[in-house]
This record gives structure tokens, sequence and C-alpha cells, in this order.
């Protein structure tokens, strides 16, 4: 089940668009909460802040959109 889901048509593109969107939205929000005060951004260095986001984002986005293809796979089995 698992090669089948990520062998769907459209799972990578979904992967990486929840990732982009998780990375952008946290960053957001994690600013906000800091005051959206730039060093935020300059106190850590940069290379790594923005490969662990887009780390954390890719891992949100793959068990999300796996979790949503696996259900409509399952739904599709179902109805034969």
């Amino acid at each position: 089940m698992f090669k089948k889901v990520i062998n769907t048509k459209g799972f990578w593109k979904s992967v990486i668009s929840l990732a982009v969107t998780f990375a952008v939205l946290f960053a957001l929000v994690k600013w906000a909460i800091e005051g959206f005060d730039l060093e935020y951004f300059t106190e850590r260095n940069p290379w790594m802040f923005m490969l662990t986001l887009l780390l954390a984002g890719f891992v949100y986005g793959f068990f999300v959109t796996f979790g949503k293809f696996r259900a409509k796979l399952k739904e599709k089995e179902s109805r034969r």
C-alpha cells in the first residue's frame, strides 16, 4: 500500500506544496510571536534555519498527504 500511495499521480506535488506552505506559515507565525523583530531571522545560521524549516515542512507535508491519498485509495477500493 505504501508504494501504491507514493506512486499515485500528484502525490509528490502535494507534498512539496504543503511543505512550502507549512514552512512559510510557521516562520510567519513564529516571527509574529517574537514581535516581528528582524533578529528572529539573523540570530541563527540562516542556512540551518531554512534547512530545518523545509525539512519540518517536508515531514508534515508527507504525513498529511500520505493520509489523504491513502484514504482516497481505500475509498476507491471499497467501492469496487
